[in-house]
């Protein structure tokens, strides 16, 4: 395991960690993954560690030498309340103990349902399992910083897409079926303006976080390009692949039919207002501080078009 001082080490090696690790080697910085098997697909030079990170002596390993941590790793969706909480305080323990900042890319369930621009001024006011258990998660990460145990920052993105993005309404079930020739399943209304995370977007903010010393103790909603209906979305996806729009949607009731069988269908019911009215973040402090601006939304579907094409499409 290399110790350079400027290693930057990412907990999570799906498509946000893959993200922020894309933005670090961009930048010439040498990048420690961490992950439980030790294995990814990752260029070469980058460095993968296995191991168990709810263990608090793994971590404080995994994070020697780093300057910054990158917590991009979550347990599985419907086990959110019962395991996230012990997953970040080892993550952060073993931050703390390199000395290192500890950056969060977190999520906007902690809000609840919102009337208006989505800010980062806004109380906790979720009545979610999951909500409550991300709004408990901020509120340790900053008193964490407050406290001075360690130094950290929260990055905030919506429903992402992009190189890698599967398990997401605009992943799987919607673009990689476009491709195919069929119906992209839709959740919730068709017509509400949603905002959309590009992956490479939320990774390059969450590196501008770790480097940029103001942004510490504060909680910032990366970029987005404006919101968009999903059947606009869903359009400039078919424009980009070259064929008509073909859309079938999944409302309360097939989700609940299906969280009979799966979990993590039935924990994405209670999420479900999120698409069924309007859904709108506000990203324009990280812009203002930072200058940073999202990618135009047709050049990120092509991207992500392009990534989809040649990774998920088997040969014939």
């Amino acid at each position: 395991m290399s110790d350079s001082p400027s290693t930057q080490v990412i907990f999570g090696t799906g498509p946000l960690g893959l993200a922020v690790m894309r933005a670090l080697l961009s930048n010439g910085k040498p990048v420690r993954m961490v992950n439980h098997s030790g294995k990814a697909e990752v260029p070469a030079g980058v460095e993968v560690l296995g191991g168990d990170a709810f263990q608090p002596e793994f971590t404080r390993s995994a994070c020697q030498g780093a300057s910054v941590v990158y917590q991009c790793a979550q347990p599985p969706y419907h086990l959110w309340p019962e395991k996230f909480p012990s997953l970040m305080a080892s993550i952060s323990q073993g931050a703390a103990a390199a000395g290192a900042k500890f950056i969060f890319g977190d999520n906007l369930y902690m809000y609840g349902e919102v009337t208006g621009p989505i800010h980062e001024g806004l109380p906790y006011a979720a009545t979610t399992r999951k909500g409550r258990a991300r709004a408990l998660l901020a509120d340790t990460v900053i008193q964490a910083n407050n406290s001075g145990k360690v130094r950290t920052a929260i990055g905030r993105g919506a429903d992402f897409f992009g190189p890698h993005v599967l398990g997401s309404v605009m992943g799987d079930r919607t673009i990689l079926p476009a491709l195919q020739g069929k119906a992209a399943s839709i959740t919730g209304s068709l017509d509400q303006p949603h905002t959309f995370t590009y992956i490479e977007d939320f990774g390059r903010a969450l590196v501008i976080l770790g480097e940029r010393p103001e942004a510490l103790g504060q909680i910032w909603h990366v970029p987005n390009a404006p919101a968009v209906t999903q059947r606009q979305f869903m359009d400039l996806v078919f424009q980009e692949i070259g064929v008509a729009p073909r859309l079938s949607t999944m409302g309360r009731l097939m989700l609940s039919i299906g969280g009979l069988f799966i979990p993590a269908a039935k924990e994405t019911v209670e999420m479900l207002y999120e698409f069924e009215k309007p859904f709108i973040v506000d990203s324009s402090k990280f812009e203002k501080a930072f200058g940073m601006q999202a990618t135009p939304l047709p050049e990120a579907i092509r991207a992500t078009v392009a990534w989809y094409r040649a990774n998920m499409l088997k040969a014939p």
